[in-house]
């Protein structure tokens, strides 16, 4: 029982650093994503036409503006957008991730159903839209659709989708596959906390300690350690018996974090919760 309620703690923390995925490194395709229906050459700035320029412009302002957390301006901003050429992807792709932030899934999944309607090939909307089907329970449906996205030979976020397919996977308590497709994220992108984050809590539970401790030490020895990663590492230094480690990361806890739940937890000796 209490296994499975450390698994719940992970899941709930990954999600909410998948949260930094779906909204903080947006999913937008570009002009380099768009191909001319007759030739399949690339699109360039000179192959398109007046109306899909204008779009571009107005989609440009409107990720300016869904970026500074101004969600109502950016979404008329991007409604303009697709009046303007009801064709643009990317438009609808944005307007999706627009909805999922206002928590209208509907009209989210409306939008990413009509972005694929025009490209139903775009690893962009196909990873958005797999993680829309996530936050909905639909699970399986959400995997197949990650895959769709991996498995375009162009698309060249592939850490990004393999960690956001892995945090999916948690959520479902689906831990041995999450864990194949986290450390596939990291061999793409061995620098990204999140990924280490994610990738060091859930070896800590299986109680593979000295592999935990090498990707959370990497997190932090560097920029991104926060109260999350501090804490984690000072258990898994608790569970290795390296009191002096534990103690100096119990030290930044509190030097830079000292409201922090996690030096709370630090100085009740919660180590094993």
């Amino acid at each position: 029982m209490v296994v499975m309620h450390r698994w719940g703690e992970v899941a709930s923390r990954s999600v909410m650093m998948a949260a930094l995925v779906a909204f903080g490194m947006l999913a937008l395709g570009g002009c380099a994503s768009t191909t001319s229906p007759t030739s399949g050459d690339l699109v360039t700035s000179s192959d398109e036409p007046e109306a899909r320029k204008r779009a571009r412009i107005r989609l440009q302002l409107a990720v300016g503006y869904f970026e500074q957390g101004q969600t109502t301006v950016a979404l008329d901003e991007t409604k303009q957008a697709i009046n303007i050429d009801p064709s643009f992807v990317d438009a609808y792709n944005l307007r999706g991730l627009i909805y999922m932030k206002l928590n209208d899934q509907r009209l989210a999944e409306e939008s990413f159903r009509r972005a694929l309607s025009l490209n139903g090939n775009d690893s962009n909307v196909l990873h958005n839209y797999a993680w829309l089907q996530c936050l909905q329970g639909r699970t399986a449906e959400a995997i197949q659709t990650f895959t769709r996205a991996l498995d375009n030979p162009t698309y060249t976020d592939r850490a990004k989708t393999w960690l956001t397919k892995g945090l999916c996977q948690v959520r479902a308590r689906q831990f041995t596959e999450a864990e194949q497709s986290l450390n596939k994220s990291y061999e793409y992108d061995a620098a990204n906390p999140v990924t280490g984050y994610n990738l060091a809590q859930l070896i800590f539970q299986r109680g593979d300690l000295a592999r935990a401790q090498f990707y959370i030490q990497r997190i932090n020895g560097g920029e991104y350690a926060n109260a999350e990663t501090l804490w984690l590492g000072a258990k898994i230094e608790h569970r290795l018996g390296n009191r002096l480690e534990r103690d100096r990361l119990g030290i930044q806890l509190r030097n830079r974090f000292p409201r922090s739940r996690e030096l709370n937890s630090f100085d009740r000796g919660a180590f094993n919760e």
